[in-house]
């Protein structure tokens, strides 16, 4: 007799742990750049070098690039950048269940501001939250059949699991290159930019799978044209693309996630040699997960009419997908220039991020608390002030309907900001728009009894020689078939022919004959 099993593949969050670190460092502004009369913004990223798991701790080293667009006294070339790198070397503890695991690490940062000191030095200070976890991706081996001799009866029943086809990392490159228009001046030298990904798509196909998208790129640089040595140009460069991925279909379910951890932009000459090209490479990492959905039949009980078989069970925990899908949203809201600052005459560049600050999972329902933080750049009406930048929050409150979901259901929202647009409504006031984008995925957690062995002994021949050969029953209400002809040692097929019973369904006070079916102990 031999139990006939199945393997179903599955991932479950092992252990997480958060560590908020705070980077600060002050920076000399370099010899052969002039006094920092006033800060406009910053930007920043965070880049990750190096992972190491050793003795149950992560050992994460990386650093906080910035660069800093300020205005300086002279009235040639106002303004001027510094660009520089806060090193950190980090040690996350992790739980000694997850200490020798592969951990997958996310990073946000989550607020970056510049201080001058003088006119020579300014701080840098920054806070970074890295996430850390540990999925356990593993074969779940169930028993879905037996096999044995003739009179051996099984009985399996049907559910739903999400099976994890492909769990991988890749990267993806995208190179292009960007020519100023006619009206645009030769590139000096690169002050600012900023680029980043809009409206990514994906489709999956037979062992590949498809992506396009938008990267919207801004520049801000000195220009050898005299009457505007400051000069700005916006772009968009659209991608796309096919990513080998061996074992994905059609029909399975994405979850793909991009994120640039890379882009590399150099100036270069154009046909008649001037400096009108700027050479893009940018690098996407994407973590890949694809998602089968199966509905198989597991092994629920087994018994023989000729042996005693004991079942040996234990509690398997299984992962369905409830839920996946990408909620747009829109939120819009004014921004005012404070007092303190110029008055606006044109807008250059807007960017923004979305800030999720809390998730409450309420009945079949996520309530997602956030806001947008938007900083623009703009041309100011002040020609002692020739540029300047403007930053405001736009609060939201979003509920995302999730039917199916339970109390300790395992969810995750990826936010994406899909458009933002803003519009000058006076000199004073800004109208902001933003197309949210909440990428939502749910996951159910089921635990299911299952057969992992059964232990086959001889019959008690003395209780079975004590049993009526025939009896007559009367069906109690929690009775089914299955469970009386296991325990009178006969079969299901054998009670429906003596009863001319057409399929397995009985009630409370039926009367039916049973006959006990043991003919020879093998």
């Amino acid at each position: 007799m031999e139990l006939i099993k199945k393997n179903i593949h599955m991932n479950k969050l092992r252990c997480k742990s958060t560590l908020q670190l705070t980077l600060d460092d002050d920076f000399n502004v370099p010899d052969v750049k002039p006094d920092i009369d006033q800060i406009i913004t910053e930007q920043g990223e965070i880049r990750i070098n190096d992972i190491k798991v050793m003795n149950g701790k992560l050992l994460i080293k990386g650093a906080l690039v910035f660069n800093v667009l300020y205005l300086c006294d002279e009235d040639q070339r106002p303004v001027h950048n510094i660009s520089g790198e806060i090193p950190f070397d980090e040690v996350v503890n992790m739980e000694l269940t997850c200490a020798d695991d592969d951990p997958v690490l996310k990073w946000e940062l989550e607020d970056l501001t510049t201080g001058l000191i003088n006119s020579r030095k300014l701080s840098v200070r920054s806070i970074v939250r890295l996430n850390v976890a540990v999925e356990d991706l593993y074969d779940e081996e169930t028993a879905v059949m037996v096999e044995g001799p003739e009179d051996v009866q099984y009985i399996s029943k049907r559910i739903e699991i999400t099976d994890v086809s492909i769990n991988k990392k890749d990267t993806y490159r995208i190179k292009d290159e960007i020519i100023l228009p006619a009206n645009k001046g030769n590139i000096s030298a690169l002050l600012f930019n900023d680029i980043h990904l809009n409206n990514v798509e994906v489709r999956l196909l037979e062992d590949r799978f498809s992506i396009k998208g938008e990267l919207p790129v801004f520049i801000l640089y000195t220009s050898d044209d005299e009457e505007n040595p400051i000069e700005y140009y916006e772009t968009e460069i659209a991608f796309s693309g096919m990513i080998d991925c061996n074992g994905c279909t059609e029909d399975m379910i994405e979850d793909i996630t991009f994120r640039i951890t890379n882009k590399n932009m150099e100036i270069k000459p154009d046909a008649d040699g001037e400096e009108r090209v700027l050479d893009l490479e940018i690098i996407l990492e994407m973590d890949i997960k694809v998602y089968e959905m199966e509905e198989p039949e597991i092994l629920c009980d087994v018994y023989s009419p000729s042996k005693c078989i004991t079942p040996l069970t234990r509690d398997a925990v299984y992962e369905n997908l409830v839920i996946k899908n990408n909620s747009k949203y829109r939120v819009a809201d004014r921004i005012k220039v404070s007092e303190n600052q110029p008055r606006i005459l044109q807008i250059c560049h807007a960017s923004g991020t979305i800030k999720i600050d809390d998730i409450v999972p309420v009945d079949t329902e996520l309530q997602v608390e956030g806001v947008v933080d938007v900083n623009i750049l703009y041309i100011s009406e002040d020609d002692r002030i020739p540029m300047n930048s403007l930053r405001g929050v736009i609060p939201f409150s979003q509920t995302i309907e999730v039917k199916g979901m339970k109390p300790d259901s395992n969810f995750e929202v990826k936010p994406n900001l899909d458009q933002l647009s803003v519009m000058m409504l006076d000199s004073e006031e800004i109208e902001v728009k933003a197309v949210m984008n909440l990428n939502t995925i749910v996951f159910d957690k089921i635990t299911e009894p299952i057969i992992t062995d059964i232990e086959v002994t001889d019959l008690d021949l003395e209780k079975l020689q004590a049993m009526p050969g025939m009896i007559g029953y009367v069906v109690k209400p929690e009775d089914t078939l299955w469970k009386i002809a296991k325990k009178y040692y006969t079969t299901v097929d054998t009670i429906k022919s003596i009863n001319d019973l057409e399929d397995d369904r009985i009630s409370a006070g039926e009367k039916i004959v049973i006959m006990k079916k043991v003919d020879v102990i093998i």
